[in-house]
């Protein structure tokens, strides 16, 4: 079963007799319908509505899910570099909550393949795509560490269509349907408040989200992550994660779809370029009828 381990990767445990709630109540993923084993996409806000923090998160099962303390326990996988300012962010909305937050695991594992191992948790994002992925934290000692691993996963990531902050989007310039958290499991419109609720529901209800995530190809490798996606001469995104001839990039929708009306080329870095939602996204890019400028 291929595998690679993250070093770029690290989780926060938080847990106590009132963590599910301080959770539920606090970031955009439904924490009370988690599964046991099954680790879902999420973000803390900014009140404007925008990724401050983007994670996966799953239930502690290598305690049953129960805390010392009692209660529940929950491990978020972000990135190393943001580790320590979101716990410092959940312990400032954390107030008197019977609730402990503190650094765990440096690195996580990633495994792919028909067959997990025992203790690994499924990857709902990737379950969205149709492909099966599996997540533990820490370095699994049966996993593969050499940098070719860790590119077929950044490979099998760019497939699945799945962004993460820092190759793809950069924090507090993105909101969560930008990012497709709308899709994958970590946007939930049927809980209460959390923090930029409000932004991220009047855009789901009134259907405002222009900037997707897409998937890009050509027939000769593609420059690197920050280069413009141009319709014509005119931007319509920023080319993020790279494989070889894929990638990902977040693109206004609409403008992609007028120049796809109209026969405009879409290039990156001069090189024609073809773009896609992902497939099991449901999205289509708006006809020229529909778009609109805001």
């Amino acid at each position: 079963m291929p595998s690679a381990v993250l070093p770029s990767r690290a989780v926060i445990r938080v847990s106590g007799k009132e963590a599910q709630g301080f959770l539920h109540n606090l970031v955009t993923t439904d924490i009370d319908g988690l599964p046991e084993r099954e680790a879902r996409p999420g973000a803390l806000l900014t009140p404007q509505g925008k990724i401050l923090f983007d994670f996966m998160i799953w239930r502690d099962i290598g305690q049953g899910g129960a805390s010392d303390e009692g209660g529940d326990a929950f491990l978020i996988e972000t990135d190393l570099a943001q580790r320590d300012g979101l716990i410092r962010r959940l312990t400032m909305y954390k107030l008197r909550a019977a609730v402990t937050i503190a650094a765990d695991a440096e690195g996580v594992t990633v495994f792919w393949g028909e067959h997990f191992s025992d203790g690994t948790i499924i990857d709902g994002a990737f379950a969205k795509a149709g492909i099966a992925v599996s997540r533990s934290a820490g370095t699994a000692a049966d996993a593969l560490t050499s940098e070719t691993y860790a590119d077929a996963y950044r490979a099998l990531r760019i497939a699945a269509g799945l962004a993460v902050s820092g190759d793809d989007f950069a924090l507090q310039d993105a909101f969560p349907h930008d990012v497709l958290l709308d899709r994958t499991g970590g946007l939930s419109f049927r809980k209460g408040c959390y923090v930029g609720q409000e932004v991220v529901s009047r855009m789901q209800h009134r259907g405002t989200a222009r900037r997707r995530v897409v998937s890009v190809s050509a027939t000769s490798p593609l420059p690197a992550p920050g280069t413009d996606i141009l319709a014509g001469e005119k931007p319509v995104g920023t080319l993020g994660s790279v494989s070889g001839t894929n990638g990902l990039a977040i693109v206004r929708t609409d403008r992609v779809g007028d120049a796809m009306s109209s026969g405009t080329p879409l290039t990156v870095g001069g090189l024609a370029v073809t773009l896609s939602l992902p497939s099991w996204s449901g999205l289509e890019f708006p006809s020229a009828s529909d778009a609109a400028e805001p």
